[in-house]
């Protein structure tokens, strides 16, 4: 019998990768700001900062990480709740979670379009299969 528990190690891998996301948006953005002499009252609104700022790359993919990665979350909680936690639905979390890793690596690092296109789809076919072993248990 699989410890149900083991299901939310991705979690916390995912909660991990968004803290790393944050302290290099908050580095970054900072950085840029003391470069660039931006009072902080300046790029108040995400539009002003979007014009203001060169470099939105970690802010950008902290936002994206609130995004598929919300359903992810409810995903394991369904897994644990249900009892659905087994070889396959631990293994589509990690995969999940590892594919998000690469594209945060991609988007703040060198931010090549289709390299995070294809990251964020193989995460999105992860996801979209653990859900769908979710819903096959629900029905038995």
């Amino acid at each position: 019998m699989m410890n149900a528990r083991l299901i939310f190690w991705p979690v916390v891998a995912m909660a991990a990768l968004t803290f790393a996301v944050q302290m290099r948006m908050y580095v970054t953005r900072i950085g840029e700001m003391k470069r660039e002499r931006i009072h902080p009252q300046s790029i108040a609104s995400s539009a002003q900062a979007a014009a203001r700022l060169k470099d939105t790359r970690a802010a950008d993919n902290f936002r994206n990480l609130f995004e598929m990665p919300v359903l992810f979350y409810a995903a394991a909680l369904v897994a644990f709740l249900t009892a659905q936690v087994n070889a396959l639905t631990l293994a589509l979390a990690w995969a999940f979670v590892g594919l998000r890793i690469v594209h945060s690596a991609i988007h703040c690092g060198y931010n090549k379009v289709m390299h995070r296109f294809y990251a964020y789809l193989a995460s999105s076919f992860a996801l979209w299969a653990l859900w769908g072993v979710l819903a096959w248990g629900l029905l038995g």
